[in-house]
């Protein structure tokens, strides 16, 4: 489980560094992908939209971590603003530093667009809000999960489906806002069964797969939604922002081939050199959730201003972008790492 956390998160920071294509506007820059010029892409989001997968294993994290506090004698309050605290102070700092610096570039070189560029770099955190929300609540969904069990999981999931028909059926825009917190908080409730699939027999994990699979392609192939799983420009909507009823498939399809590669994962991390990698997986994949962003910026704003202000972005993938993807990851990653040490290292496995 810390494997399929931190390999999650280095999923979206992979994905961001390779297929972040800039349009840049007067107003600033707007990030498209190859989603935008390749049809058929798409399909890849099933598996490389980890973000559900990413929750499973964050209810189950702090279900066993809170088994673990309570058997010390730790009070519930007390963990939960613990991690919570862990989880805040990092990204607030990032949070001010950006506004901080975007207030002085923009006001000092007249650089107007400096505003949009820092929307764009601490946009991924949205993530972690949600996340914090998620574990602030956490009280809440222990009681539940205590009283209900398993109807919690029903509940969230209907009422993240009639969250869309208030707003695809009835035009309710601001309804799907609410799924922001339902649906994730249906990801994260699903992690505290983690052991009960595990134990369960293998067809459990098979029907799983196959009912996530089979309603993805119904919900998709219906033409009610778009078929990527993240947002892709010229859609009319995404499945993503706010989440829709496709993530709740999404999500059953992620959990059934996250339960199937639990045994063969279990064994080869049982080893040491698999078991080293993991234990530094899980210490530094929220550290470079945080900074890769920051880091991006810096690589590109080092191409731009440094080697060839020519360079234009937002041009259909050919060949030789494709070439360049390993040098779109490699130069964000340099950029990256000096900050991890200098401000990420302290209290980082903690912090998930």
């Amino acid at each position: 489980m810390d494997w399929l956390r931190g390999a999650s998160l280095v999923v979206v920071v992979v994905w961001h560094w390779a297929f972040t294509i800039l349009r840049w506007s007067p107003d600033g820059p707007s990030p498209t992908s190859p989603l935008g010029f390749l049809s058929g892409l798409w399909i890849l989001t099933w598996v490389l939209q980890v973000m559900p997968v990413f929750f499973y294993v964050g209810g189950y994290v702090h279900l066993v971590s809170w088994e673990h506090a309570r058997a010390r004698g730790e009070r519930l309050a007390r963990y939960v603003w613990s991690h919570v605290r862990h989880l805040v102070v990092p990204a607030a700092a990032l949070v001010a530093t950006w506004a901080m610096l975007g207030t002085v570039l923009g006001t000092v070189f007249g650089l107007h667009w400096m505003r949009s560029a820092v929307l764009l770099v601490l946009s991924p955190l949205w993530f972690l809000l949600v996340y914090v929300v998620l574990l602030a609540l956490l009280p809440v969904w222990l009681w539940l999960h205590r009283r209900f069990d398993v109807l919690v999981l029903v509940w969230l999931g209907g009422l993240a489906m009639l969250v869309d028909v208030l707003r695809f059926r009835y035009g309710v825009g601001w309804a799907g806002w609410i799924n922001m917190l339902v649906v994730w908080a249906l990801a994260h409730q699903a992690g505290f069964f983690f052991r009960r699939l595990t134990d369960a027999p293998r067809a459990r994990s098979l029907a799983l797969l196959w009912a996530g699979l089979f309603g993805l392609a119904g919900l998709v192939f219906s033409g009610l939604y778009p078929g990527s799983m993240v947002g892709v420009p010229g859609d009319r909507l995404s499945n993503m922002g706010p989440p829709t009823f496709v993530i709740v498939a999404l999500l059953v399809f992620q959990i059934g081939v996250a339960e199937l590669i639990h045994p063969v994962l279990r064994r080869w991390f049982a080893r040491p050199r698999p078991h080293r990698f993991t234990e530094l997986l899980s210490r530094f994949a929220l550290p470079l959730f945080l900074f890769h962003t920051t880091g991006m910026a810096l690589a590109r704003g080092f191409v731009y201003f440094v080697l060839d202000h020519r360079i234009v972005d937002d041009r259909a993938p050919d060949l030789i972008w494709w070439a360049q993807r390993p040098l779109a990851i490699l130069g964000p990653l340099l950029c990256t790492v000096p900050l991890i040490v200098l401000f990420g290292r302290q209290g980082s496995h903690h912090a998930t």
